[in-house]
């Protein structure tokens, strides 16, 4: 455990009394706790809890409609979120908030280009950008362009962008979430560097396990309400979880209820992407959740996406219950049964600014139209009510729109997309990236309950522990190839590693012989 910040010392930050109302819903209401300099305070809840609304407040993008903030011993109202910034208040968002098209250093002093002059010091900003990188410990080219860097690499630059503020009070919203576990396990020691140097750090994580290793209090709020606060040493992750959700959580993952068959639903023989590495095979059976495992960067995203057809191949036999398959685009995937569920689910899974109804029958216009193409919107309203019942979406109603649901609403809102699509092999590619332990129960006997109505289920998590506690079987890919295929229940976090880092003096096949791959 982190030695705890004085626990006399005056607050850095204390609000009292934050409530906030949208209309008629309120999302804060009477919200009390404080933040000491030198601290790591945890922040839990449930998606839809009111955290992202109370660090909103905080950072200046929300002003509360009643209650005080105290920053640095001062009554505060926050003017905005550059007013924040200029008072040492910065938050590091979980959606990314990056211009694409722009170098990691222009994303890192954007709005704050050092000058030579009239004009901006390249070199400078340069140099600024790698130092901030450099303490971080990742090696990302400063000139590389934000749009060429997979997800966790954007986080990561993000991160740097804070760091180069010199907050004195910095907010957290889920920083690991798209993190391997050693770049998790690099930004922790950051952070415990940063609380060393007198930060104060409000930190939310759905990953329970890591406050043990920096959180010195922790708070819980649910339903807008604060529930307790207490040092970190006093409580556990079941206390926090019962008071997240109001009720003990006694499986972290649902005991299955599948059964799985021989029967090979999907077979994948001999897949070069373009460009790429290869070859990989592997088979999915019927009613069998397969993970895909590995480091980052491995090609686990990359195969899903070309089978998909989301992504060009050289090569590849794909075939579904016995039969082949050409696929050149999504489009075919999807008229052929498969499905993908993407990491990013606002850039790829989900039309942000359109509504409940509309997202969840947009893979399947032609069922809600007429013989005419127009779209019938009594069919589409009946359509999407029966899978927000079915799947327990938490929204007012099939109209809202769904960039103002949480996370884990917005998820099973791309999972309801291709049930209704009915699809028979779903691609899950980290799909509790930045959700609650509630939300996450609730895709877990998900994905259980599909595969046990036949369907094929494979899982993309850099979780291990979420792999071994939800798949049956779990191919560990290296360097763009399958690496080894292990019974899940044969198989420990540890060799599943091994397989996935070290090369063997072994070949590792990926599967039984597989026939001879052909050309699409």
């Amino acid at each position: 455990m982190p030695a705890s910040a004085a626990p006399d010392a005056p607050p850095l930050l204390s609000v009292s009394g934050l409530t906030k109302r949208f209309a008629n819903v309120v999302a804060l209401s009477g919200v009390s706790l404080d933040l000491r300099a030198g601290e790591i305070h945890a922040l839990c809840g449930e998606n839809g809890a009111g955290k992202s609304t109370l660090m909103k407040i905080l950072s200046g993008v929300y002003r509360p409609d009643e209650g005080e903030i105290r920053y640095r011993g001062r009554v505060t109202r926050l003017a905005g979120f550059s007013h924040a910034q200029t008072l040492g208040i910065v938050m590091i968002h979980q959606e990314l908030n990056l211009v694409p098209h722009l170098t990691v250093a222009e994303n890192i002093w954007l709005g704050r280009e050092p000058k030579r002059g009239i004009f901006i010091d390249r070199a400078q900003q340069r140099a600024g950008a790698e130092a901030c990188l450099t303490r971080l410990g990742v090696v990302i080219d400063p000139d590389a362009q934000v749009a060429t860097l997979p997800i966790a690499q954007q986080q990561l630059v993000e991160i740097a962008k804070a760091l180069s503020m010199n907050a004195k009070l910095l907010i957290m919203d889920e920083p690991t979430s798209s993190l391997g576990e050693a770049d998790a396990t690099r930004l922790l020691a950051v952070i415990q560097d940063l609380k060393r140097s007198g930060v104060g750090i409000v930190y939310i994580s759905h990953r329970l396990d890591e406050l043990a290793q920096i959180a010195d209090r922790v708070s819980v709020l649910r339903d807008g309400q604060w529930i307790w606060t207490k040092p970190y040493a006093e409580t556990s992750i079941d206390d926090i979880v019962a008071a997240m959700v109001g009720r003990s959580l006694d499986e972290h993952y649902p005991p299955p209820t599948r059964t799985p068959t021989d029967d090979v639903l999907l077979r994948v023989q001999g897949l070069v992407r373009r460009g790429g590495t290869g070859p990989v095979d592997f088979e999915l059976r019927r009613g069998e959740i397969l993970g895909f495992a590995g480091l980052i960067g491995a090609g686990r995203t990359e195969v899903a996406r070309a089978v998909f057809g989301a992504d060009p191949v050289e090569a590849a036999h794909i075939e579904l219950q016995g039969r082949s398959l050409r696929i050149r685009s999504p489009i075919d995937a999807i008229r052929e049964g498969l499905a993908y569920v993407s990491e990013d689910r606002k850039a790829h899974g989900l039309a942000v600014n359109m509504s409940v109804a509309h997202n969840i029958t947009l893979a399947s216009m032609g069922r809600m139209a007429n013989a005419l193409g127009f779209i019938r919107f009594d069919r589409e309203e009946a359509a999407a009510a029966e899978y927000v019942q079915r799947l327990g979406i938490r929204t007012p109603s099939t109209a809202q729109t769904v960039r103002l649901l949480s996370g884990g609403n917005q998820q099973k809102v791309v999972i309801a997309k291709w049930l209704l699509r009915d699809a028979r092999v779903i691609f899950f590619d980290e799909p509790t990236r930045g959700i609650d332990v509630g939300a996450k129960h609730a895709i877990y006997e998900l994905m259980d309950q599909l595969a046990a109505e036949g369907r094929g289920v494979v899982l993309i998590s850099s979780d291990l522990p979420e792999i071994l506690g939800l798949t049956d079987r779990v191919a560990v890919f290296r360097e763009g190839r399958i690496a080894a295929v292990l019974p899940t229940r044969e198989t420990t976090q540890e060799e599943i590693m091994r397989h996935a880092s070290v090369r063997s003096t072994q070949a590792q096949p990926a599967q039984p012989a597989p026939e001879p791959a052909h050309a699409p």
